[in-house]
């Protein structure tokens, strides 16, 4: 659950600052690799190729915040130990 309240964290984030700054890497990339022609239309009085970039650079960032939190998670959780197994006499 914490790991998916990372994401989105994450993903607002950089969502926001992609608004502003649609040129972050790698969701300009994204976007022409998909070689899809550039739009005046306005979603949300933004122009919806900004919109498409700072969602691409959303969920990349996103995922990859959210990797490094779930491995970090996982590394930091101490392992279980297994009691001594008993001989029988």
């Amino acid at each position: 659950m914490r790991g998916a309240i990372v994401f989105l964290a994450v993903f607002i984030l950089v969502l926001l600052v992609s608004l502003g700054y649609s040129d972050l890497p790698p969701g300009r990339q994204i976007y022409n690799s998909l070689k899809v022609p550039t739009t005046d239309y306005s979603v949300l009085g933004l122009p919806a190729t900004t919109l498409i970039v700072a969602i691409f650079n959303g969920v990349t960032y996103g995922v990859i915040i959210w990797l490094i939190y779930t491995i970090a998670e996982r590394a930091r959780k101490p392992k279980p130990q297994t009691p001594p197994q008993q001989q029988n006499q």
